[in-house]
């Protein structure tokens, strides 16, 4: 008779950074870690273990956009906004990735995103209302896998093998990343989108976002933040916190990742990483909001960002907030 695994409990369980709060009655909680980097890059708060390594996912995208463009792209604008991007799949989104895979001479079948409907749920229903099927083209990475596919053809690098991790574009990504983060690379593994992964501490990810915004002029960081910070419905949505908060607070630069992972630097250096353990992606809101206010960011938009009411019946009965 084969025996039942005993169930492992950890003694050094991430600290709560939100907790579901239903009818006065709270039904559950939201754990993990998060750090904000002071003005001169000194930790101002941690809250659990913000040195352990934890896969950026696409809040690690701006290092990779900036890995494009030392391969010698000149992207700028929207193109590099894109290139940065968890987009949406709204339609302006689509059609500048298409409008690329033409201008660089990339058949779509080219990309190694998986097929997929756009990531804003609202799009999707549009998209499948309109009777069309999941593409690469529509997954939310397009943009970034264009442009590296792009740097590939103007190297003459093998286009097939772009997302293995010894070919030439990953290894720039890696020292971007590694740069970036002041911090080697602690492991490797594969994104939702295919592309290699690489992991660093929270702390590691703040400095990150910290380097491009203070980055000089002209540099590839700089150039990555600047075309975000200008563009940020192409690095997002415009139903997307990211590009409200990179929009309405001048200098922000903002991305979020998969798995409750969000990073942000603000104009004057400060930065903030966290990320929620279970991956639960309705706390990144309350403890994106509640983090910008403990930073002394007064704007409206941080009460839009930090809202995220519970419905019973169509109506409000509760709150996700966070903790701290």
């Amino acid at each position: 008779m084969s025996s039942i695994p005993t169930p492992r409990i950890s003694g050094d369980a991430s600290p709560v950074l939100a907790e579901v709060v239903r009818s006065g009655f709270i039904e559950g909680r939201h754990r993990g870690s998060l750090v904000v980097l002071a003005p001169d890059g000194s930790v101002e708060l941690a809250i659990g273990d913000v040195t352990a390594p934890v896969f950026p996912r696409s809040a690690g995208k701006p290092m990779q956009a900036v890995a494009t463009l030392r391969a010698g792209l000149d992207l700028s604008g929207e193109r590099l906004a894109l290139a940065a991007a968890s987009h949406s799949g709204e339609r302006f989104h689509l059609d500048l990735v298409r409008t690329m895979l033409t201008e660089y001479d990339i058949a779509p079948d080219e990309l190694r995103t998986p097929a997929d409907l756009p990531l804003d749920p609202a799009e999707a229903e549009t998209y499948l209302a309109a009777g069309r099927v999941r593409e690469p083209v529509t997954m939310n990475c397009s943009g970034k896998h264009t442009a590296w596919l792009a740097a590939c053809g103007l190297n003459g690098w093998d286009r097939a093998g772009y997302l293995d991790p010894g070919h030439p574009i990953q290894r720039l990504v890696r020292e971007a990343v590694e740069e970036a983060a002041g911090e080697p690379v602690a492991a490797v593994g594969t994104d939702g989108c295919g592309a290699p992964l690489m992991a660093v501490g929270l702390t590691g990810l703040a400095r990150s976002f910290r380097s491009l915004v203070l980055a000089a002029d002209g540099t590839a960081g700089r150039r990555v933040a600047d075309a975000m910070r200008a563009h940020p419905e192409y690095v997002a949505g415009t139903r997307r916190a990211d590009t409200w908060l990179m929009r309405e607070v001048p200098g922000t630069l903002s991305k979020m990742g998969a798995e409750a992972v969000q990073a942000v630097a603000l104009a004057d250096g400060r930065a903030l990483a966290f990320k929620i353990d279970d991956g639960a992606a309705r706390a990144l809101g309350p403890v994106l909001g509640r983090a910008l206010e403990l930073m002394g960011v007064d704007n409206p938009v941080v009460t839009r960002i930090r809202r995220a009411p519970l419905l019973g019946g169509g109506v409000e009965v509760g709150e996700i907030r966070a903790t701290f």
